[in-house]
């Protein structure tokens, strides 16, 4: 596997919540032991693009703040993702992206463009009638991808 395609890249979609941080983790580790690099993705959910909801006037200006900061944020994450864990090379290497749109789509869609090998995100384990009513990202992910997907638990008690 890591001599057929060493340059494509790891995709790891993060929301910074606290199972992100398990999840880039688990992805640099593999990254690493493939000597793969990784692409780190965030998706700023556009909310006019989801059926239901109306552009409203001024939306795209207001979309564009959430751009910036989500870039900023994205950029302080990383940083002191690489200083908690000096040791893990992926981590220094790694390409970050920023998109716009409906998540699992934008997922995909990233996925597909730079060619993953394959996606590791983390799955926020609702179950029970939460996960029937709002579905889940990470298991959209698994049935739609062309690559394989790795789901990564957030360990700790919540």
């Amino acid at each position: 596997m890591t001599s057929k395609h060493p340059k494509q890249p790891i995709l790891v979609p993060i929301d910074f919540s606290p199972s992100s941080e398990a999840t880039l983790l688990q992805a640099a580790e593999l990254a690493d032991a493939l000597q793969a690099p990784i692409s780190v993705l965030h998706v700023v959910h556009d909310l006019t693009r989801t059926p239901g909801y109306e552009a409203m006037k001024g939306m795209k200006k207001q979309l564009r703040r959430m751009e910036d900061i989500a870039a900023e944020i994205c950029q302080e994450y990383m940083q002191g993702m690489q200083k908690k864990y000096p040791d893990l090379a992926a981590l220094h290497k790694a390409e970050t992206l920023l998109v716009v749109g409906i998540p699992v789509t934008r997922i995909l869609e990233a996925a597909e463009k730079i060619n993953a090998r394959m996606i590791v995100m983390g799955s926020q384990g609702r179950t029970g009638l939460s996960h029937v009513l709002l579905g889940s990202k990470a298991e959209q992910v698994v049935r739609l991808a062309r690559m394989p997907v790795m789901i990564v638990k957030d360990r700790r008690k919540k």
